[in-house]
């Protein structure tokens, strides 16, 4: 196992000047900048903000400071912020497609996507750092988009800071398409749509759940195949919020199989199953450099066929 350190992007190199467009009128200095900077993590704009490396109009404000619009915001040089901690390690990778602009991988259900509290180690972005140098030189480690640990599949890595932004883009305009396969609880009669918000949960804060004041969720979902107590779904996210096909499915009252915090007591699995019976089977972009379309599949995990085959009659 060898160390490898993040360091801020280009910006942190050479200055940025961004003007802020009088529809972020009434947000605060953190807040422009996280809409304005994409590529950016909130952790590294407030690094910035306290460390007086940003200025709107010539004067250091708070990241609290709420602006008016049309403010002239610059962003000065700082030194590289390496994390020590974040190591990089040859851990296996399933790559289902790469090039020198991104990677393309395969997650398996049980693995972390980004080190966080008591996981430094032994995640995606560990093994991503060994795999491609480049990628410490990037937020996240160039990861645009994340999987729950326990729901295996597709995920599309940037290996450039204009890679990553222009991939932050597309999910922003929806026009990224990500297929899930998922086995739930009960019988449903048809596909449909659901529409509903998603924010914190307002008891279990480590839970999400539909609530009124939450972001814009939508799903959408097609019987793929029914069973005496089960069906199988294809699902597609038209958003992409935290836990989403999870808690838009157990809202229904149709739990993901294997899922207990949405689900409890109804997820438990016929069978015994790693992870949750979620995979996320299909990803179509533009490629960011090329500006051709990169459609990618991965078979369903043999965890997740050795249960439908349970449910199958005969």
């Amino acid at each position: 196992m060898t160390g490898a350190n993040y360091t801020a992007p280009s910006a942190a190199q050479s200055p940025r000047e961004l003007v802020v467009p009088t529809e972020l009128a009434g947000l605060r200095l953190d807040q422009v900048l996280v809409k304005l900077l994409p590529e950016l993590s909130r952790s590294r704009i407030k690094a910035w903000i306290d460390a007086g490396g940003v200025s709107v109009d010539g004067a250091k404000l708070p990241g609290k400071h709420r602006l008016l619009g049309a403010e002239r915001v610059r962003i000065a040089p700082l030194p590289e912020v390496h994390d020590a901690t974040l190591q990089a390690q040859a851990l296996p990778l399933s790559i289902v497609y790469e090039d020198e602009a991104i990677v393309v991988v395969d997650k398996p259900a049980g693995l972390v996507v980004h080190p966080g509290a008591g996981n430094r180690e032994g995640t995606l972005a560990n093994a991503l750092l060994h795999h491609a140098q480049e990628l410490a030189a990037l937020p996240r480690a160039g990861i645009v988009h994340r999987l729950d640990k326990d729901t295996s599949g597709l995920l599309v890595v940037a290996k450039s800071e204009a890679a990553q932004r222009d991939l932050i883009g597309q999910l922003q305009a929806r026009s990224v398409r990500r297929e899930y396969l998922a086995l739930v609880h009960g019988v449903l009669a048809h596909g449909g749509d659901i529409d509903a918000p998603i924010g914190r949960h307002p008891v279990r804060r480590t839970a999400m759940a539909v609530v009124p004041k939450g972001k814009p969720a939508i799903t959408h979902y097609e019987v793929r195949e029914r069973f005496a107590d089960c069906t199988l779904l294809d699902c597609r996210l038209e958003t992409g919020r935290t836990h989403q096909i999870r808690v838009h499915l157990a809202s229904l009252g149709h739990p993901v199989v294997g899922d207990s915090v949405y689900g409890k007591p109804r997820a438990r699995s016929p069978i015994p199953i790693d992870g949750y019976a979620l995979h996320a089977a299909a990803l179509a972009f533009v490629h960011p450099v090329f500006r051709k379309a990169i459609e990618c599949t991965a078979p369903i995990p043999e965890r997740i066929e050795r249960l439908v085959s349970h449910l199958r009659p005969g």
